[in-house]
């Protein structure tokens, strides 16, 4: 049994009193520990579907399932890292870390030992004590990394976290993130729009059609790790998924050029 199921997934949203199909009839196994990264034109509605398995959404049609349950609405299970890390400016990065089991109820003692733990994985422990605006973006973003993963979610959805970071900073965390996957092996769904960037981190790439979004087609990467953004095998996957989107591209320019 698969780790996450998506079963004929679709969403309608409301648009000047017309009724438009973002996703399509979706259909998707992520089995337990895989590294699925979702690609396709701006737009499409990838980060709906992410929300839908985040349960900040439901869907019109179809379900979604986990470990055999239909999910209904939120849960700690499945936490999402979103572009902009959604820190709390006014606590510090380690009562940040924390905040989660703090309200779930767990012991001062057991919740700090935990949140070090998370933050040396991600090479924080030395700014526990720091605030949000002391840190750079880069740094931001691999907090609400460990935020997320203190909690220990069964599921982690990542909607774009590193688009707002300059390309050298992105490349290091591309490479720190397959080290913490290595490390923790969680079941991790990542929307991207940078092949590159999918290449480099996902066991399978999920190639999206423009709006109304369906699975066009899916690629697996089967190459070691860590993977380098510079690597020339990288650009090889990365020009065949590349062709595969192309025409999805033009439909997406074509439409918002009416």
């Amino acid at each position: 049994m698969a780790k996450l199921e998506l079963r004929n997934v679709s969403k309608f949203f409301n648009h000047h009193n017309n009724s438009i199909k973002t996703l399509n009839n979706i259909n998707l196994q992520i089995e337990d520990g895989e590294f699925v990264c979702l690609v396709g034109p701006s737009g499409c509605g990838k980060s709906t579907l992410l929300n839908i398995v985040a349960g900040l959404e439901k869907p019109d049609e179809g379900e979604v399932i986990l470990d055999g349950k239909t999910v209904n609405g939120t849960n700690p299970d499945r936490l999402v890292v979103f572009q902009e890390g959604a820190l709390f400016p006014w606590l510090n990065v380690i009562d940040n870390v924390e905040f989660g089991l703090k309200i779930a109820g767990i012991d001062k003692e057991k919740r700090r030992e935990r949140a070090l733990h998370y933050l040396r994985l991600m090479q924080l422990d030395k700014f526990a004590d720091s605030y949000i605006y002391q840190l750079s973006i880069g740094m931001r973003q691999r907090v609400a990394i460990a935020r997320a993963l203190v909690m220990d979610p069964e599921v982690l959805l990542m909607d774009e976290p590193f688009a707002a970071l300059d390309a050298q900073t992105r490349d290091l965390l591309v490479v720190e993130l397959q080290l913490l996957w290595q490390k923790t092996r969680k079941t991790i769904i990542f929307v991207t729009h940078s092949i590159a960037e999918s290449v480099c981190l996902g066991d399978r790439v999920i190639i999206f059609t423009h709006r109304p979004a369906s699975i066009k087609k899916e690629f697996k990467i089967d190459y070691r790790r860590p993977r380098l953004m510079e690597d020339p095998e990288i650009n090889k996957y990365a020009s065949n998924i590349l062709d595969a989107l192309k025409s999805e591209v033009i439909a997406a320019m074509k439409e918002e050029n009416k």
